[in-house]
């Protein structure tokens, strides 16, 4: 059930978190709106093609107003032609003039907000890929990728859009006001003590009729969970025989989802009754007042036609902000989420077009000494204690132990994945912070047991190792991998795609191009955890094959469950709740009576 709701979370319509507008949270707007720097006199012209465009636009009503009163034989304004042809001629230029100002500000707005938000899309997504292994320990996925997409679209709504309408807004709002006082101070009056106790009952109704929106469709995306659910997992449910148990549970859903949806329509069809009465029945009174002042020959019936307009352009505005405010109390709750990013301390890794390239060589000698580490997700429990091991250059050097014993994490400490809170890991004898982590990545690779290979195609993920790689390199790897016949027999050879973590090739064919990849790279240290632990009979003896060459000349740390697969090994070292109990070639280990390996074996082997 947790479950389900998780998931019906994440399905409804993303709802990004608001924020309160104060000092600190507009500073994390200022931060993210440094992006504009770059493209600022871009931005500058779009907001005065922006001020240009809304002080053309409220010339319309006055035109409309001379218009209709030139037509009645009087001249209310004295800067507009006296004539209906020169009014129209007028009208005509200023509409062009607003139509390229227009198209210009349109333009601008939109380049300026689209190319910044690349440019944050760039530095949050470089910043998410350099961050530590810590930092994705304790974080869904999902919560990440929604940081840059949700979250960023939100910013870019109100960078392309929402500030532009808010700056074109105000300016209507604040000229419609100065202009109606012009026309008839009285009317404005009357306006204004009508409008805004409308527009707070709007606004009112408006967030109720949101909320319930809300609710139902929070039970839809349920209801869809529910359908997702089932029938990916329709195998179950038929052996089972679940079929009436999941029909009604999705009837259920349906019937709630129906409900609040009636009650969303009660609420909006008395709101609708609301403005229908209440709205237009105060603009109603509002213009009957004013033709009561045409009547007195206060003003005149264009000037009300005008202020008429001046009004619907007040509404307008007025009615717009409150939507607008809420747009940019999200863009700020998701400017919050995004800077969390980008103030996180990243990893110094080197990042330039040649990342292949090594500073510092490591011939492959790699030392523990006295390593004690914990996981900061968990630091009070220690995953290894005083661990302490050498293999020199070319070695083949053996890592057992029950699960949990701490094998895989210290494959993650040679990689740097993390680092120890005590002790020392040596490369050649200096210690590791004396290495750049890129130089130390990149002369070290594994091969792990699930293999996850990149969507595209066998030569992409091939090429990973080594991305400057010719074609002629990526086949020779596979051929040394055992790879390239079962890649040639497929009708697209290596331009095949893989699918998603490669789920069209088995699990030997994905070892295989995983070994293909690692040589590619040609690593000074080789990182074995547990490669052949999944593999039926066939496939474990052409990864063997593959394996044997790829650890050819090079120090090789070997993870295995298998011990059968490490009897060669130069050395082997035992390990047990985190800690190095054992350590010696197979013979000496094996003559050790009480000894962990030797017990380990003989389960083996008796299961076998």
């Amino acid at each position: 059930m947790a479950r389900q709701q998780l998931n019906s979370g994440n399905a409804a319509g993303i709802e990004l978190p608001k924020a309160k507008l104060n000092k600190e949270t507009l500073g994390h707007v200022a931060q993210l709106l440094s992006y504009l720097k770059p493209y600022r006199r871009k931005f500058i012209a779009a907001l005065f093609f922006l001020f240009l465009s809304s002080l053309v636009g409220l010339a319309f009503p006055s035109f409309v107003g001379a218009l209709i009163d030139t037509a009645q034989g009087k001249r209310t304004n004295d800067y507009l032609p006296g004539t209906i042809p020169g009014i129209l001629l007028l009208a005509f230029v200023v509409l062009v003039l607003q139509a390229v100002v227009s198209f210009f500000r349109i333009l601008w707005f939109v380049s300026v907000g689209e190319r910044s938000l690349a440019d944050i899309r760039r530095d949050t997504y470089l910043k998410l890929i350099t961050l530590p292994m810590n930092f994705f320990a304790g974080r869904r996925v999902g919560e990440l990728n929604s940081r840059i997409s949700a979250d960023l679209s939100q910013v870019q709504d109100t960078l392309t859009t929402t500030i532009a309408e808010m700056i074109r807004q105000t300016v209507l709002l604040v000229g419609g006001i100065i202009f109606m006082s012009i026309i008839s101070k009285k009317l404005v009056f009357a306006l204004l003590v009508v409008l805004p106790v409308l527009i707070v009952a709007a606004v009112f109704f408006g967030r109720f009729i949101k909320k319930i929106s809300r609710q139902a469709q929070d039970k839809l995306a349920e209801s869809n969970t529910i359908v997702d659910e089932t029938l990916m997992g329709i195998a179950n449910v038929k052996a089972f025989v679940n079929e009436p148990f999941e029909a009604a549970r999705y009837s259920h859903t349906i019937r709630e989802v129906a409900n609040i949806a009636i009650k969303g329509a009660k609420f909006r069809g008395m709101f609708s009754s609301f403005i229908v009465l209440c709205l237009f029945g105060g603009i109603l009174g509002v213009i009957g007042y004013g033709c009561i002042l045409v009547s007195k020959g206060e003003i005149t019936f264009g000037q009300l036609l005008q202020f008429s307009l001046y009004a619907m352009f007040l509404a307008s505005s007025l009615g717009s902000f409150p939507e607008m405010f809420a747009n940019v109390q999200k863009t700020v709750g998701a400017s919050e989420r995004v800077l969390e990013i980008l103030a996180e301390q990243g990893e110094d890794v080197s990042i330039t077009e040649n990342i292949n390239h090594v500073e510092q060589k490591i011939q492959g000698n790699i030392a523990f000494q006295q390593v004690g580490f914990s996981y900061p997700s968990r630091p009070e429990l220690e995953v290894l204690t005083d661990v302490s091991f050498e293999a020199k250059a070319g070695e083949r050097l053996a890592i057992v132990g029950p699960s949990g014993s701490g094998k895989s994490t210290t494959a993650a400490l040679i990689l740097q994945f993390y680092r120890p809170q005590r002790g020392e890991i040596l490369f050649d004898g200096k210690p590791s912070h004396q290495y750049s982590l890129t130089d130390i990545r990149n002369q070290v690779a594994i091969v792990p047991q699930d293999v996850m290979l990149f969507g595209g195609t066998i030569l992409e993920n091939i090429s990973y190792g080594k991305l400057s790689a010719s074609k002629e390199e990526i086949i020779q790897a596979a051929q040394r991998a055992n790879a390239h016949q079962f890649i040639s027999s497929f009708p697209e050879g290596y331009e095949t795609v893989v699918g998603e973590r490669g789920v069209k090739l088995s699990g030997g064919q994905r070892q295989r191009i995983a070994i293909a990849r690692a040589l590619l790279k040609n690593p000074s240290i080789l990182i074995l955890d547990e490669a052949t632990s999944s593999l039926d009979s066939e496939s474990e003896r052409l990864v063997q094959e593959a394996l044997e060459e790829l650890m050819k000349g090079r120090t090789s740390i070997i993870i295995a469950h298998r011990l059968s697969t490490i009897r060669e090994a130069d050395r082997i070292i035992v390990m047990e709740k985190g800690r190095l109990i054992e350590s010696g070639t197979h013979r000496e280990l094996m003559e050790n009576e009480e000894g962990l390996y030797r017990y380990l074996s003989g389960l083996q082997f008796e299961l076998s």
